[in-house]
């Protein structure tokens, strides 16, 4: 199938300020793009826009960044690309052995460690208390997942850029960013690698959720490779675009500033396309059996995600 990705986000500057934007593709997705990964980064003046020049770079993580020093007013940063990717939702290693620490590859290593938003050394007696006695290996993953995605509510509106693991296992609330913090802490915690993910997934084969996003998610190491999960939706989906990965979400922000940004505009969207380039219609939103009030809009409207900070601090 054919996923096209796009996306316009627009800060004001009173003062130029350095920033840092992590809004390409994952190189491992080159050999799968159809199109240019484009990043245009421009001033806007009236109908004017000049373009912003940037430098890219990989991170310590094998992400692409790209980096530059925004002026001051108005300045908009979008970009779109088209993707190749499997009809087929999200792989199972029913199968999949836990490795022992002493036999992970050394890259996985830094993966079972505490990071800033994720306390394995605060939260592994509640991790042995609730998985303890649960075999090793996929099964162990996958019970981790489906406890967080039972026992955390999901409320946009209790979003805030400092909550940790820790905090969502007490508050019990939280957003994409924090069921993912969550599932990997307890996790790392049960000596299997985690690790944060960041990037597109649109409502592709799956009913309207809502107004377009980026989203997150996360990978476990087993069986010598990396394997999605995600608890905030918790079930196999179909077109997940990869961002970029690391510790939590301190080092895949999509953009970090060293000075103040006002955001003043925000669209993504990440939808199926036919050979043609049309959209592939969006199918019905869903009808809460709780409330019998759809979940969103008429099909045709932008795809959906998870919400997902911009700035890590």
């Amino acid at each position: 199938m054919l996923i096209r990705s796009e996306f316009d986000i627009q800060f004001q500057f009173r003062a130029p300020v350095a920033l840092m934007a992590m809004l390409h593709l994952h190189p491992s997705l080159r050999p799968q793009l159809r199109t240019e990964d484009t990043l245009h980064v421009e001033q806007i003046q009236g109908d004017a826009a000049t373009t912003i020049p940037t430098e890219s770079y990989m991170d310590c993580f094998g992400n692409q960044c790209e980096r530059f020093l925004a002026p001051e007013g108005l300045v908009r940063l979008s970009g779109n690309n088209v993707v190749e990717k499997s009809e087929y939702a999200d792989e199972a290693g029913y199968d999949a052995v836990q490795h022992s620490p002493e036999n992970l590859p050394a890259e996985t290593l830094q993966f079972l460690l505490s990071s800033r938003y994720c306390e394995v050394d605060q939260m592994s007696h509640a991790a042995t208390d609730l998985f303890g006695t649960w075999p090793k290996g996929w099964g162990l993953a996958e019970a981790i997942r489906d406890w967080v995605h039972k026992h955390v509510r999901f409320d946009y509106m209790t979003a805030r850029p400092t909550k940790t693991a820790l905090d969502v296992f007490t508050e019990r609330v939280g957003v994409c960013r924090d069921f993912q913090h969550l599932a990997i802490t307890l996790t790392r915690a049960m000596n299997i690698p985690a690790r944060y993910v960041t990037g597109h997934l649109g409502d592709i084969r799956h009913p309207y959720s809502g107004p377009g996003d980026f989203s997150a998610w996360y990978e476990v190491y087993l069986g010598n490779r990396w394997w999605t999960m995600d608890a905030r939706h918790h079930l196999p989906r179909v077109g997940r675009i990869l961002m970029a990965t690391g510790r939590d979400a301190t080092d895949v922000a999509l953009t970090t500033s060293f000075g103040t940004a006002t955001l003043q505009h925000f669209a993504v969207s990440s939808y199926e396309i036919n050979t043609d380039g049309s959209r592939v219609p969006v199918l019905p939103a869903l009808i809460s059996t709780d409330t019998g009030i759809a979940t969103g809009p008429a099909p045709n409207v932008p795809e959906a995600g998870e919400p997902q900070a911009f700035n890590a601090a």
